[in-house]
Order: C-alpha cells, then sequence, then structure tokens
C-alpha cells in the first residue's frame, strides 16, 4: 500500500493508485493522539455494553453466535464534533474533491469495533456495489471505470496482521466484480496495517474484508463513507441528526449532509423558473 503524509497526499497521484493502481493507499499526520484518544474514548463508551446494531458481511459470525465480538456505533456526527473533525479534514476533502467531484457527499460514518477473538467479515465490497453478489439487480454494463464510492477508516488502534488489519488485493479494482470463494482472496490478499491516528482510504470495489483479531487488545476503526452527490446515502443522517446540529452545520458538512443537492424534489411545488442548465 503506498503510503503518502499530509504533506505528501498529492490528489493527483492518490486517484491514480485507487483507480488503476493498487486500489488503496496510507496518510498519516492527519489526526493528533488527542483526537484519536476522544473518538475511541466515545466509541468505548457506545459500544461497550449496547445492544447488538445492524451490521454487514458477518453471516458466519451469526452463525457461530459471536456476532457480539463486533461492535458498530452509528450516528457518529451526533456523538461528538470530532467526527465532524474528521469527516471535513482538509486533506481528506481535496483528495475526496478529485476523486468524486467537487459536491460529493456522505454516505455513512460509524465505527467499526472487533474485539479479540472477533473473526471478521467475509471479502466484499463496498456500497453502493456491496450487493454486487446479485448481479442481475444492477444495471446491464454496470463497472468500475468511474468511482461512485471512497472509503476512509480513521485507525483508532494498531492494525496489524495479528490485531486484524484490513485485508485487500491490489489491483481488485479495475474489475466490478464480488469476490468468490474460487478467487482464493486469504492466498492473495495484502494489509491495510498503520497506528492510531493513521488512515486508509480505498475505493470501495476494491475486494476487502477485516481479518479474524487474533491480538489481546480490540481493532477499532471510524469508517468514513463518501459518494457522488447523486448516489443514494446509506445512513439518512440528516434525519439522525437534532435540527440544532443541521442549522449550524459548516458548509462542508451541509455538504457531506447533502443539503446542497436539491433531488429529489417534490417538482409540482417548486419554485418557477428554469432551473438547470447553463445560465
Amino acid at each position: 500500500m503506498k503510503r503518502f503524509t499530509a504533506a505528501t497526499a498529492n490528489p493527483a497521484e492518490i486517484v491514480e493508485e485507487l483507480l488503476n493502481g493498487g486500489g488503496a493507499v496510507g496518510i498519516s499526520g492527519l489526526f493528533t493522539a488527542q483526537e484519536i484518544a476522544e473518538a475511541r474514548a466515545i466509541v468505548m463508551a457506545h459500544s461497550e455494553h449496547s445492544a447488538e446494531k445492524a451490521t454487514h458481511f458477518q453471516g458466519a459470525a451469526e452463525g457461530a453466535g459471536n456476532l457480539n465480538l463486533q461492535r458498530r456505533v452509528w450516528n457518529l456526527l451526533a456523538k461528538g464534533e470530532v467526527f465532524s473533525h474528521m469527516a471535513t479534514h482538509p486533506v481528506l476533502m481535496n483528495v475526496l474533491r478529485s476523486f468524486l467531484g467537487t459536491e460529493f457527499i456522505m454516505g455513512s460514518i460509524a465505527a467499526n469495533r472487533i474485539l479479540p477473538g472477533g473473526p471478521g467479515q467475509e471479502p466484499h465490497v463496498d456500497y453502493p456495489y456491496w450487493d454486487f453478489h446479485k448481479p442481475e439487480t444492477h444495471p446491464v454494463g454496470f463497472n468500475g471505470s468511474f468511482p461512485m464510492n471512497a472509503q476512509v477508516s480513521v485507525l483508532l488502534d494498531p492494525f496489524t496482521k495479528e490485531s486484524g488489519a484490513t485485508g485487500y488485493v491490489p489491483g481488485s479494482q479495475r474489475e466490478l466484480r464480488y469476490p468468490a470463494p474460487e478467487d482464493g482472496f486469504y492466498n492473495r490478499c495484502e494489509r491495510m496495517t498503520g497506528e492510531p491516528g493513521d488512515v486508509a482510504l480505498f475505493y470501495g470495489v476494491t475486494w476487502h474484508c477485516a481479518m479474524p483479531n487474533k491480538a489481546d487488545h480490540d481493532r477499532s476503526a471510524i469508517l468514513i463513507q463518501y459518494l457522488p452527490k447523486w448516489v443514494k446515502p446509506m445512513e439518512d443522517m440528516p434525519a439522525a441528526l437534532p435540527q440544532p446540529f443541521l442549522d449550524n452545520a459548516s458548509p462542508e458538512l451541509r455538504q457531506l449532509l447533502g443539503m446542497n443537492y436539491p433531488y429529489p424534489e417534490v417538482l409540482d411545488a417548486a419554485k418557477a423558473g428554469n432551473t438547470e442548465g447553463r445560465k
């Protein structure tokens, strides 16, 4: 995985790597130790004794009765200002404008906590491609030649091979396909390793999964999903946030929450006049 710092994160180089290279990059130096500690404390407080939440790619864990070893915390924007800062970091925003278009939005921001003994996930691709194991439900000719997703993982714990650092198959993003058992994912995958505060940024059609946590500590990260402005978000974040938060949202957050993009709209009740096309 190519690695960058806050100072060397060149958007053109990163976009090339996401589309035509390995499909994932690492960036260090975006967040302070204090920010990581604050975010981790909030995640721990909301997941230590909470009931099971919706999760994904955990069919084997559910069948084995150990789904509780992976814990999700959703709606993070409502749980601490630090998460708004993470989602709108200028370095990330600059890269994502080049990758997804200048008016991209956020589809989800959540925490994924895998406890020691957690079995990891099945290899997969991410939303809106994540159900491509049913290709017949998608349009003919659907492909990954242009991106409809970027994933950011902000590491809260050491991501090592032992702790289950995300496995991925470099180059698998070049052909949109859901990984099958015969693809030999586990024999081919590399790892998105890193230290707390590092960021893994990858194109969501890259085959990947959380690996089993065989360490004696948690393996937790903040997962942020970014989408082009016209892709339906995975989470309905505005509906889950209090009105004062929305009223006081920064311009960057308003964009990420889709508040600048009017569709779908009740056009019969919309203001009269020409609203699209060259002026």
